[in-house]
């Protein structure tokens, strides 16, 4: 057994049972996350290999977080989560990543990400859902914001705060490695799986 297939199965297990819940066949739910029913089939039988997009439509689109979707159950009252624990849900081709630390449980549940920006390299993130804010604290480095078309600089030691439902990309800026916390605050709605 490989290392991801008990992460398939989580994500095969969650994504069927947030799509229950929610009322929605394969159909509904591909037309409303523009998922493939293909893909989706796949992906609830632990057989897909979704991209970081897909798992954030899906996510979106079943109003929950992008880690209730892909964690399995949490097992204690205090968790600790090394970033080494946690598999990339993005990697650029430069070697910048984005990993999904945990999601706070409870009614408006908070998405904690830690990401790794290279000089010249960058995310494109689709809007998010209404309601949803998002906050990134540079840790090391300096990257550059862009949020409805427009430019912020952020360096080491700032922090910026926006709605997620306007188009934002994520771009490393100077000549280091970027390093940033990223929070994703939903709104409230339905307590993760």
């Amino acid at each position: 057994m490989t290392e991801t297939e008990p992460a398939l199965r989580a994500l095969a297990h969650n994504v069927r049972a947030a799509r229950t819940r929610a009322g929605l066949s394969l159909d509904e739910l591909g037309r409303r996350a523009k998922v493939s029913k293909g893909a989706l089939v796949a992906l609830e039988k632990a057989q897909g290999n979704p991209n970081f997009a897909t798992l954030v439509r899906l996510a979106d689109t079943l109003g929950i977080s992008v880690s209730a979707l892909t964690e399995g159950r949490p097992q204690e009252r205090v968790r600790v989560v090394a970033a080494d624990a946690v598999m990339p849900l993005w990697r650029g081709e430069r070697g910048s990543e984005a990993r999904l630390m945990l999601t706070t449980a409870g009614p408006a549940a908070t998405e904690v990400w830690r990401w790794r920006l290279e000089p010249g390299e960058e995310y494109p993130s689709h809007p998010h859902q209404n309601g949803v804010i998002e906050t990134l604290s540079v840790t090391a480095g300096r990257m550059t914001l862009f949020v409805d078309g427009n430019e912020y600089a952020v360096e080491a030691g700032q922090t910026a705060t926006f709605d997620g439902d306007a188009a934002h990309t994520y771009r490393g800026a100077g000549t280091g490695t970027c390093h940033l916390i990223m929070t994703v605050h939903l709104p409230p709605g339905p307590t993760p799986a």
